[in-house]
């Protein structure tokens, strides 16, 4: 068995459950990678207020990221469902902890992916992929997307773009990750783990 090499953090948001899917596809793809682990965490809600509104501990699912498990990471998967076509508040408000992870570089040269879902086909997808590529770039993460020579991405008639995968929830949030869509976020988590271990040795 081959020793983990790389470490892939596969951070997200997810309110519906939809994005948690997500997560989990794209660490399969990650860990079909020989040498490479997926790490899954997420984040809390906020809210308007300023008492603390969450456990200490979520009560299932992946854990709370710390600091540390980006700064340690050799490859990030970022995923956020999509609100008005931009990133989750959750999500942006960690991003926005990491003034001194920027201030230090710890980030730079770190390959990085995206992925999303939303509620309507047309909800704003590549756009909430775009903003949150925005803080990657400020990093000097190295922005890994899905190349054309993945089949699906000509073929899907639901979720798949080129800057990411990306997953038609539905209005209710019920519909289920089509073959296509699976396909994407497998290919991108394996993809995104590849060039983390080349890059790392």
């Amino acid at each position: 068995m081959i020793a983990p090499v790389a470490r892939i953090l596969v951070l997200y948001y997810s309110s519906g459950g939809s994005v948690r899917r997500m997560a989990e596809l794209i660490a399969d793809g990650i860990e079909r990678v020989p040498g490479a682990e997926a790490q899954l965490r997420t984040v809390p809600r906020v809210a308007p207020v300023v008492e603390a509104t969450e456990p200490q501990v979520p009560p299932d699912g992946a854990p709370y990221v710390e600091l540390a498990d980006l700064e340690q990471c050799a490859g990030l998967a970022l995923g956020s469902p999509a609100r008005f076509g931009n990133i989750a508040a959750p999500l942006k408000h960690f991003l926005e902890t990491t003034t001194a992870s920027w201030q230090r570089g710890t980030l730079a040269g770190i390959p990085a992916c995206v992925f999303t879902s939303s509620a309507s086909l047309h909800g704003g997808q590549e756009s909430t992929l775009i903003s949150m590529m925005l803080p990657l770039l400020h990093h000097g993460m190295l922005l890994v997307g899905i190349p054309y020579t993945q089949a699906e991405l000509n073929s899907t008639r639901e979720g798949g773009t080129p800057y990411g995968a990306s997953h038609f929830a539905g209005l209710s949030d019920d519909l289920p990750i089509s073959v296509a869509e699976r396909a994407l976020c497998v290919g991108q988590g394996r993809r995104l783990a590849e060039i983390a271990i080349k890059l790392a040795t």
